[in-house]
């Protein structure tokens, strides 16, 4: 890890504010590359309006949203995320007083929300200092290349290797993948 963290330099976390528009986000790049996930949500963000709240967004149709170039799942997660924001079934402003477990607990119970995008969560918009993504393979490919090994580590190895980087996970996690992606921003 000392290797990595003199190449890539100091650590810089570029966050974002624990709210609708950046869970939201999330769900929308969910398994797309970088380029397409950021034009269908400059899409939907120009479809949703200045102001980027779930009762913005339940005003749009689902003919609306798949112009934006959203999927048909990627709508039915957005919506049931919408709705139970609008219910107050999920609530950002309790998120920082909630631990990690928790928050992993109330947002997944979103539709098409699981444990990874919720770490992405803690990290980027909570700003946790004690998140593993395990199952990141970005994260595990960076562990195997870092300490040499022959093949691509499970997530309980990765676990395992991460007690030492406790209590700063995040800060490991980002050299990680900084050290796959070079000065590329993550």
């Amino acid at each position: 890890m000392a290797e990595i963290i003199e190449r890539v330099g100091p650590f810089r976390l570029a966050s974002r504010e624990p709210t609708f528009e950046t869970l939201a986000r999330s769900i929308a790049f969910q398994q797309l590359s970088g380029k397409a996930a950021r034009t269908i949500f400059e899409r939907l963000r120009a479809a949703v309006g200045p102001r980027f709240t779930a009762t913005a967004f339940l005003k749009l149709s689902t003919d609306q949203l798949r112009a934006c170039g959203l999927s048909r799942q990627k709508i039915a997660s957005l919506t049931d995320l919408a709705e139970k924001v609008a219910q107050r079934k999920v609530s950002f402003r309790k998120l920082a007083q909630f631990t990690d477990e928790q928050v992993i607990e109330h947002l997944c119970q979103v539709r098409g929300v699981g444990v990874w995008t919720v770490q992405m969560f803690l990290m980027f918009a909570l700003e946790r200092p004690n998140v593993m993504p395990t199952g990141d393979l970005g994260i595990r490919n960076a562990v195997r290349k870092a300490y040499g090994l022959t093949e691509v580590p499970k997530p309980t190895e990765v676990a395992e290797m991460s007690q030492k980087w406790h209590p700063y996970c995040t800060v490991a996690s980002w050299y990680l993948w900084r050290s796959l992606e070079g000065a590329a921003e993550i």
